[in-house]
C-alpha cells in the first residue's frame, strides 16, 4: 500500500536524522514494522460507532446503573506521539435500551486507537454512548500514565492523570455522580 511505503520512507529518514544507519541488520525492517505499527495504533480512524455497536442494542426495562470497570486502553499522545495507557470506567443508566457489555470496551478502543489527548478521549467515549442508546445519563472516568511525562520532560514515573465526563443525570444529580464515583473507586472484584 502506498501509505505504508511513504510512512516507511519517513521512518528511514528519521533513523538517518538520529545518526543511525537504516541499512544495518537490526534496522533493515524497522521502517516497515513501524509503519505497520502506527497504522494499527491509529486504526480507530477507520472504525465507526455503528461498526462498534454492531446492532448490539437490546430493549430492556432496566433503569439502574450499568458499570464496566477497568477496561484497558492504550493510545498515542498527539503532542509527542508516545504512548499513554491505563483504565477506562464506563457507566450509564438505560432509558429503554441496554448496550452489549463488550461494546463499551469496543467504543473505548475505537477512540483510543487515534492520536489523542486524554481529555478529548474521555468526552468522545461518553458522547458515543449517549448517541448509541440515548440513556438517562453516562459517566466515564479515564486513568492513565503518560509516557511523555515518564520518559521525557519532568520524568515522573508514578504520575497518573484522571479525567471524567458526565452527561445527563450523572451531571444533573449529585447522588448519581457520587454513586458512580464510589463504585469506580471500590476495589470489589467478582
Amino acid at each position: 500500500e502506498d501509505r505504508l511505503e511513504r510512512m516507511a520512507g519517513a521512518v528511514e529518514t528519521i533513523l538517518e536524522c538520529l545518526g543511525e544507519d537504516p541499512k544495518r541488520e537490526g534496522l533493515l525492517k524497522t521502517p516497515q514494522r513501524m509503519a505497520k505499527a502506527l497504522m494499527y495504533f491509529t486504526s480507530g480512524y477507520k472504525t465507526t460507532l455503528d461498526t462498534c455497536v454492531n446492532e448490539a442494542v437490546f430493549r430492556e426495562d432496566h433503569r439502574e446503573m450499568v458499570l464496566v470497570k477497568d477496561i484497558d486502553i492504550h493510545s498515542l499522545c498527539e503532542h509527542h506521539m508516545v504512548p499513554f495507557f491505563g483504565k477506562v470506567h464506563i457507566a450509564y443508566i438505560p432509558r429503554n435500551n441496554v448496550l452489549g457489555l463488550s461494546k463499551l470496551a469496543r467504543i473505548a478502543e475505537m477512540y483510543a486507537r487515534r492520536l489523542q489527548v486524554q481529555e478529548r478521549l474521555t468526552k468522545q467515549i461518553a458522547m458515543a454512548i449517549q448517541s448509541a442508546i440515548q440513556p438517562l445519563g453516562v459517566g466515564v472516568v479515564v486513568e492513565c500514565s503518560h509516557m511523555c511525562m515518564v520518559m521525557r520532560g519532568v520524568q515522573k514515573t508514578n504520575a497518573t492523570t484522571t479525567t471524567s465526563s458526565v452527561l445527563g443525570c450523572f451531571q444533573s444529580d449529585p447522588r448519581t455522580r457520587s454513586e458512580f464515583l464510589a463504585l469506580v473507586n471500590s476495589n470489589r472484584r467478582c
